[in-house]
């Protein structure tokens, strides 16, 4: 098991495409503490993306152990990966991934459709979902906009409601895959600490993959994914 203080822990994670195929990751260690921020960078191709995606149990290993909150990914089943990322992980996608034909405020919800965990904590102290939802949006400066299509948003706006999507319930992970990739340098570090600010309430932790290495002033802790990868990595 996880030390109590890991939120993640690598030993030996190996993963490949195919029976036979190069290792795209090969990490002898890696660790994160509960409530710490982890920033990987690296450029296009060097499997940050992947790794994310083995963390949230999108993915599994194909050799060697990879625990998140204290379970080891190797030993679940599919059904029970994606219980643990929807009760326990935010996933902030660099694309957003908001749905197109939902209001901003059903966005926002959306995690609590498929965890009810999450709306559980979203609604505790007898708040109701949709009150939890519009004190994050209120928080993230996006309250005028609860009921608007998120068609009609900015990207910044977008971005604030995909991060407000990730925080409802407060998960024990935020994982944010190129957040700021399309954002110009006051934006990004407007998102940052917005992301920062937001999380210090519940205490998640934070695992942000990014090709921009300027970020890493604000995360406790910065890993070069080129460094800690054995393999040569090719997503």
């Amino acid at each position: 098991m996880a030390a109590s203080d890991d939120i993640v822990s690598i030993r030996d994670l190996q993963f490949g495409w195919g029976t036979g195929a190069p290792w795209v990751l090969d990490v002898s260690q890696l660790e994160l503490a509960r409530g710490a921020s982890l920033l990987i960078h690296g450029p296009s191709g060097c499997g940050k993306s992947t790794l994310l995606n083995l963390l949230a149990g999108v993915l599994v290993p194909s050799g060697g152990s990879l625990q998140v909150l204290g379970q080891e990914l190797t030993n679940l089943g599919s059904a029970e990966r994606d219980a643990l990322r929807a009760d326990q992980i935010g996933f902030i996608f660099q694309q957003f991934n908001l749905v197109p034909y939902l209001s901003v405020i059903d966005n926002v919800t959306l995690p609590a459709r498929f965890s009810a965990q999450r709306r559980t904590r979203a609604e505790a102290g007898d708040m109701s979902l949709d009150g939890a939802a519009d004190e994050l949006l209120r928080e993230l400066g996006m309250a005028d906009a609860r009921d608007r299509s998120v068609t009609e948003l900015s990207v910044g706006q977008q971005q604030r409601v995909a991060l407000a999507r990730a925080l409802l319930g407060a998960p024990a992970m935020i994982i944010a895959d190129e957040p700021t990739s399309a954002l110009d340098v006051d934006r990004r570090d407007e998102f940052v600490e917005l992301l920062f600010r937001s999380v210090a309430a519940t205490g998640s932790s934070i695992v942000m993959v990014s090709h921009d290495r300027e970020l890493g002033a604000r995360f406790d802790r910065v890993v070069d994914l080129r460094e800690i990868n054995q393999a040569g990595g090719d997503a």
